[in-house]
């Protein structure tokens, strides 16, 4: 069942409470403190670009990725209006990720990490290493397995003037995720249109979190918990790449 594709014409609509301004703040701190001041940002997983179009708006030349088509679709329609340098648009997978040149850094929002297995998220931080320039800060967040467990079995509902989004959760020990699935339904005129799509993400320990970052050769691992959102519990990685997939790849 595919994930992001009725969704996306509601997702601003039912994620009105983001405070993407105070995440781009926060990643602009991380940048200061690490003395870096990037140019070339990438958004991974980038949904429907309002945090894409809040750091081009701050004068950053961004590539945004993400893998569905229909989320890209909405975040194409942000930037007809911008000052800034339009970002590249890639419909990728995270660990499928393939550039063509490397960023000074890169953020990841909103536990879209977690989207990732074990194998996938060494695959992605191993091709991050490979397009990120030495000493390249990357910024991702998440949640600790403990606030996955807490969900399951609750349901959950959002709800904007056109629509309404029914999602269930359910938390599976052997696999270590979350799944949850959601009921979409839509005002069409005078009737209501119904679409169904399955999430999952999987609950990675903070540990794992550390070693997979130092296996791939990130270097100046930190654990933030007084960013955007910490008391719902997100939690946010910073770490600066050491090329070490560069030189690999080489």
């Amino acid at each position: 069942m595919k994930s992001y594709a009725g969704l996306a014409g509601q997702y601003d609509a039912f994620t009105g409470d983001v405070p993407y301004a105070a995440f781009a703040d926060f990643y602009e701190h991380i940048f200061s403190t690490r003395g870096k001041t990037p140019r070339v940002l990438l958004d991974l997983a980038c949904g429907t670009g309002t945090l894409a179009r809040e750091m081009t708006d701050r004068g950053y030349e961004l590539i945004a990725a993400d893998a569905s088509a229909e989320m890209l679709s909405e975040a194409l329609d942000k930037f007809a209006d911008s000052d800034g340098v339009p970002p590249i648009l890639l419909c990728q997978r995270m660990q499928e990720l393939d550039l063509y040149g490397t960023v000074d850094a890169v953020y990841c929002s909103l536990d879209s990490v977690n989207y990732l297995t074990a194998a996938e998220v060494g695959e992605l931080l191993r091709r991050l290493a490979l397009f990120m320039e030495i000493g390249g800060v990357l910024i991702f967040d998440t949640f600790a397995p403990e606030r996955y467990r807490a969900l399951d079995g609750q349901t959950f509902v959002d709800e904007s003037a056109d629509a309404l989004c029914l999602w269930r959760a359910e938390f599976d020990e052997q696999e270590n995720r979350l799944v949850y699935g959601m009921d979409i339904f839509q005002r069409v005129g005078a009737l209501w249109s119904r679409e169904q799509e399955e999430h999952a993400e999987y609950a990675h320990s903070l540990d794992f979190w550390r070693g997979a970052l130092a296996e791939a050769g990130f270097y100046d691992v930190e654990i933030l918990r007084d960013g955007p959102q910490s008391d719902k519990g997100r939690i946010f990685f910073a770490a600066q790449s050491s090329g070490k997939g560069m030189r690999n790849h080489g």
